[in-house]
């Protein structure tokens, strides 16, 4: 616990209705344990006198408790709220800038395109044509709302958005783009774009393609507005309950949200450091997570961008009612909250003191069991404090389980929220890879040489250099090649070592030059579908292509043009994006039947295939879940989402190719033996008159069992036993140190009742016990899973088994007790039988 975060525990607190409870529940406690205390030592000190330390340790362990977990509750969801909103800001600048950096690609290619570079230059004079050129590259790469061409002093020479035309500008970016080599990214209000409040444009400067003398300035107008609306719409969360930002380097709002909650143009306090603090804005407290870009591919993204998300305090800690706990089977529900130690170190100590206080009234019945004068005394201490805490841990109960609930349902929104993030990335960028090749396909020198009537060395050269040039500007390609009408790739760039030389002279398969050929018109293209690959060294990929045109008639197919992802690199590169540093979480692109795109799991490699559920297997497009499974030996959090596409990409352009993208975030190893009754206090019932015997109950294998409290010492946690290796047959599992009173009684030894029973070891956890029995002058300890209680049943409640064990291995489970009416049978472990099986 930090400091920050106690100065802070008033702060927060009074908008965390369930921690209120909470802390007025061990309050009361407290005050409970001091009454209880005190009596016991008024009336009956003597007969009380084992148990009093335990009191005393108890209730000074909860006037601990009753600051540090209240402080532990409050941080952990103060915590968990900023983990879910700075996931959220992190990924809106990553969404921007990965979608930016493809733009800095394009301008960089578009601003050579020969026929616009004639145009410009005054070697061609057809305006019409150049601008049905730049719509042409509009329809493919449609996150463009205006393209235009100007001259070195400014004059428009043409542009595609005729609703505001525009003759010419002074705008200071012509000049700055005239003067530099690469491309100028301005964002502001611009000239060029009047009708705008802020623009975000590309521009590259054009050279005269017989003398590279600088002729004029490219500029790609960049949808700014509606390409933000979209990555909000997608991922803010449903509820609307915080708001998304977008923000410049002086911390002012670029684009938001909710701009009526947040105007554009504000400037709001901001948290890179995630520090738990409340942050006022316009008069209104909010919880505050701001992230700035990594970069990508090298490409920083426009100075000083920055995500954010806000939250305002009075309602981040409500509306959160999930039953994801509830949801689950009995064992799974209790094996995760077996785990609770790592969610919380306090949480954890007041889910321990419950099992002391159970434990200290165990105890105290089995003591006075069978007991008359002052020791009845001491039942009716035991029995007030067997009922306050009981009620204590039913809060106690609620609290724990709505703080897990809490971080429960985190937790899976969170890997759902990955989830649809990596397969909106996936449908990003592979959306630009269908531009890509669709625009590249209308290249005239491309075009020009396939209608050539004679392949060359000289066109070969002119278009192996074309293709350098293009791959050189976008790097998340492999190769890119050109095949003519009849399949045979005529030019082609080089590979790395990895990947293998180029690939020129070989030949196209039949089926995607056919495919190809049957394309009808320049918007249509065709994706190899993923698998081993040739032209990527046999691995996977996918591979777009685009039919090449005769120039003189567009009707013609005369070759394609092939370009080849980095699919293993570049999808692993977003998959790691998206699980970041959090240690235990994976992630995984799958198809619709399983089988691996890319993963970040080694133990799942491209190819092999994942077991998919059917519920995730038949996810509609566009729809995510999440759920908790167990995977690999541990409860794991299942995020999945199923792929929609991006823009016109798999929506309307005729493709499809659904990718599911698969999250998973262990939570903690499987743990057997968790699936006890899920009433932990299920009281147990005798009938009244009669001969009667009190027995003392407790859980072990999931199930209730009972041994005759006369032989019963006591029971002392499990974390006295001191292991030691013995296979002996005998359910033999360690020793431990007696000691009763303050003084040390023996060293006894300790055997698994499971092992005893099942073959099966225990699974020691906080709640297990050791059981002390003794019979005539022997000692031994049963390690057992929980205590239960200490109940006087009718002998005539007691129902003897049929089953007698065999020679030598006499049975250990000779009768039930029929309790609540014979609702409940409870199994009665035979102390003399047990001796004898692990002694004799």
């Amino acid at each position: 616990m930090t400091e920050a975060v106690r100065l802070d525990i008033d702060t927060f607190l009074p908008y965390m209705r369930d921690v209120i409870r909470c802390e007025g529940a061990l309050h009361e406690l407290n005050l409970m344990w001091r009454l209880i205390e005190s009596s016991a030592k008024m009336n009956c000190p003597d007969e009380a006198q084992a148990i009093l330390p335990t009191m005393a340790a108890t209730r000074e362990g909860f006037t601990r408790l009753e600051h540090e977990l209240v402080a532990s509750l409050v941080s952990e969801k103060v915590g968990t709220v900023l983990d879910e909103i700075g996931t959220q800001a992190q990924y809106v600048i990553d969404i921007v800038v990965r979608n930016l950096y493809e733009r800095t690609a394009d301008v960089g290619f578009l601003a050579t395109d020969n026929e616009l570079c004639n145009f410009v230059a005054g070697i061609t004079d057809d305006q019409a044509a150049a601008r049905a050129r730049l719509r042409a590259y509009a329809t493919k790469y449609t996150v463009y709302d205006e393209i235009m061409l100007l001259d070195t002093a400014g004059n428009v020479l043409v542009q595609i958005d005729e609703t505001t035309p525009m003759e010419g500008s002074d705008d200071p970016l012509i000049a700055h783009t005239l003067a530099s080599d690469g491309f100028v990214e301005t964002f502001r209000f611009s000239q060029l774009r009047p009708n705008k409040r802020l623009a975000l444009i590309y521009s590259k400067r054009m050279l005269h393609p017989q003398t590279q003398r600088v002729v004029g300035v490219l500029c790609l107008c960049f949808h700014f507005e509606q390409e933000m609306a979209g990555i909000f719409r997608s991922h803010r969360d449903a509820a609307k309950r915080s708001n998304m930002l977008l923000l410049d380097g002086d911390n002012r709002v670029i684009e938001s949200a909710d701009p009526t909650w947040i105007p554009l143009g504000s400037v709001v306090p901001v948290n890179h450091s995630a520090s738990p603090r409340l942050w006022v804005f316009m008069g209104r407290q909010y919880l505050v997570r701001t992230f700035r870009s990594g970069g990508y591919q090298g490409y920083p993204g426009p100075p000083g961008w920055q995500g954010q998300v806000m939250i305002p305090v009075d309602i981040a800690f409500t509306g959160r009612d999930t039953q994801a706990l509830a949801a689950l089977d009995a064992g799974m529900r209790s094996g995760l909250l077996s785990h609770a130690q790592a969610l919380s170190g306090p949480l954890f100590e007041i889910m321990a003191a419950a099992e002391t206080i159970r434990c200290v009234v165990w105890n105290g019945q089995v003591m006075s069991a069978g007991q008359q004068g002052d020791l009845s005394k001491l039942k009716a201490i035991l029995a007030q404090i067997s009922e306050t805490g009981a009620r204590s841990n039913a809060l106690f109960a609620k609290s724990i389980g709505d703080l897990y609930e809490t971080v429960l349902n985190t937790s899976l929104q969170k890997a759902e929220f990955v989830a649809r993030l990596l397969v909106d990335l996936l449908d990003r960028n592979l959306y630009e890879r269908s531009d890509d090749c669709r625009w590249w396909a209308l290249t005239p020198e491309l075009r020009q040489a396939l209608s050539a009537p004679v392949w060359t060395d000289a066109l070969a050269e002119e278009v192996t250099g074309i293709l350098r040039y293009i791959n050189s500007l976008y790097t998340v390609y492999t190769r890119l090649f050109v095949y003519d009408a009849e399949g045979r790739i005529v030019a082609s760039t080089e590979l790395d070592e990895t990947h293998g030389p180029g690939i020129a002279g070989e030949q196209l398969d039949a089926l995607t030059l056919s495919r190809v050929k049957a394309l009808r018109t320049e918007q249509d293209y065709y994706v190899t579908p993923f698998g081993a690959d040739p032209f990527y060294g046999g691995q996977s990929t996918y591979t777009y292509h685009a039919a090449v045109r005769d120039p003189l008639r567009p009707d013609r197919v005369v070759g394609g043009v092939g370009i080849v992802f980095n699919s293993a690199p570049e999808f692993t590169a977003m998959l790691r994006s998206g699980v970041g540093e959090r240690p235990g979480m994976q992630a995984l692109f799958v198809d619709r039947a399983g089988k691996v795109i890319a993963s970040t799991d080694p133990a799942m490699p491209v190819g092999s295939q994942l077991a998919l559920q059917a519920e995730v297997q038949q996810l509609p497009s566009g729809r995510s879940l999440s759920k908790v499974v167990e995977r690999g030996g541990n409860y794991t959090i299942m995020g999945s989402a199923a792929s929609q596409g991006y823009r016109e990409f798999k929506t309307s352009d005729g493709y499809r190719d659904d990718v599911i993208a698969v999250v998973y975030d262990a939570l903690g190893a499987v743990r057997e033996g968790q699936s006890r009754s899920a009433d932990l206090e299920l009281p147990l019932v005798g009938l009244q008159g009669g001969e009667r015997a009190e027995y003392a109950t407790f859980w072990g294998d999931g199930k209730l069992f009972a041994l005759s409290a006369e032989h019963v010492q006591e029971a002392v946690s499990a974390a006295k036993l001191t292991s030691v290796p013995v296979d002996d047959g005998r359910g033999r599992v360690g020793l431990m140190a007696w000691t009763q009173n303050g003084r040390e009684q023996a060293s006894v030894w300790v055997f698994d009742l499971c092992l005893l029973l099942t073959g099966r070891r225990a699974v020691v956890q906080k709640s297990s016990q050791i059981i002390v029995l003794r019979h005539q002058d022997r000692l031994l300890g049963l390690l057992v899973d929980a205590l239960h209680g200490v109940t006087e049943f009718r002998t005539d409640q007691i129902i003897p088994t049929p089953f007698g064990g065999s020679a030598g291995r006499p049975a250990l489970v000779r009768a039930f007790i029929k309790a609540n009416g014979g609702d409940v049978l409870v199994q009665v472990v035979d102390v003399k039988a047990c001796f004898e099986r692990v002694y004799d």
